[in-house]
């Protein structure tokens, strides 16, 4: 899966940005950069005044690759999304019987971070942690309805199809497929939260991921009890 990883380009909606950043040095350095300095302050106290003092540049060269601070939050979690996907996809492909599918694919959606060395100037483990804390400010303004039509979220959208789709692969006749996917994914994000942070409300322990907890919410709502 490496191999095939190392030669994948991330893509991501041209919308987003107004210029790709994957195209040159400072547009890799933007986007490294960004996801240190909210790591650091937080998405409420990030400016593109603060990354270009960081990255040794002009606000305005910022500018030139995204309209506002909100298109960064999009377009990072838009990676994070396509990276987990494109590891969804090449960890399941080979793998026929559907029960064990879908169990292989909780823990690829469940478990903590690590680095992937494919991609020397993202940091995945803070990206994680972006999306973990601040991936709601990115869906939950005025603006999502034109920005869904606009493919913003299709990534996403595409996740929770492709975890849809293994749930009735194991019972077509499940009814909330779309609910228990989504549910999972988002899910995931909540528990890591709360284990970091709300720590008297969590059940695991603090290098712990929440994957048990989700196979045991998924197995028990289609009725599997043990895997083959």
């Amino acid at each position: 899966m490496q191999s095939l990883l190392s030669n994948l380009k991330i893509n991501i909606n041209e919308k987003i940005y107004l210029k790709d950043p994957e195209s040159s040095a400072l547009g890799k350095r933007i986007v490294e950069n960004s996801i240190l300095l909210i790591d650091e302050l937080g998405f409420d106290a990030f400016t593109f005044k603060k990354l270009g003092a960081k990255i040794g540049s002009n606000e305005s060269s910022i500018y030139r690759y995204f309209e506002s601070k909100h298109n960064v939050l999009i377009y990072l979690t838009s990676w994070y999304w396509t990276w987990l996907e494109y590891q969804l996809v090449f960890t399941t492909n080979s793998i026929e019987n559907p029960i064990q599918k879908i169990e292989k694919a909780i823990v690829i959606l469940t478990r903590n971070t690590v680095i992937d060395s494919d991609f020397s100037h993202i940091n995945e483990v803070l990206l994680k942690q972006i999306v973990i804390n601040e991936y709601s400010k990115s869906y939950l303004t005025k603006e999502v309805d034109e920005e869904n039509k606009d493919g913003y979220f299709k990534v996403y959208k595409r996740l929770v199809t492709r975890l849809h789709d293994m749930i009735l692969a194991v019972d077509a006749n499940y009814t909330y497929a779309f609910s228990l996917a989504s549910t999972v994914i988002d899910g995931a994000l909540h528990q890591h939260f709360l284990k970091d942070h709300f720590t008297t409300i969590s059940d695991l322990k603090p290098e712990e991921s929440p994957t048990n907890y989700f196979k045991d919410l998924v197995f028990k709502s289609l009725n599997i009890s043990t895997h083959e």
